[in-house]
């Protein structure tokens, strides 16, 4: 199977893991994440459905953008 190298954004948790971590294991953490990036992309409904969904509820739920900000800021 041919690969690609892409560039995405990740929490500095998992980042410093990843960069402490073996070449082995890398690998291995990369295999597991393309495969969930296929099953994501394969997802019914799509992603971004989901997501609208999530985002909906949770606005019906009274959290606004400045509440989400101040949780994320935490």
């Amino acid at each position: 199977m041919e690969t690609r190298e892409i560039k995405i954004r990740v929490n500095a948790e998992f980042a410093h893991v990843f960069e402490a971590v073996s070449e082995e294991q890398r690998r291995k953490m990369e295999a597991l994440l393309s495969l969930k990036l296929g099953e994501v992309m394969r997802q019914k409904p799509p992603l971004e459905e989901i997501m609208s969904e999530i985002s909906r509820k949770a606005q019906e739920q009274g959290l606004t953008p400045e509440i989400l900000n101040s949780l994320l800021n935490e």
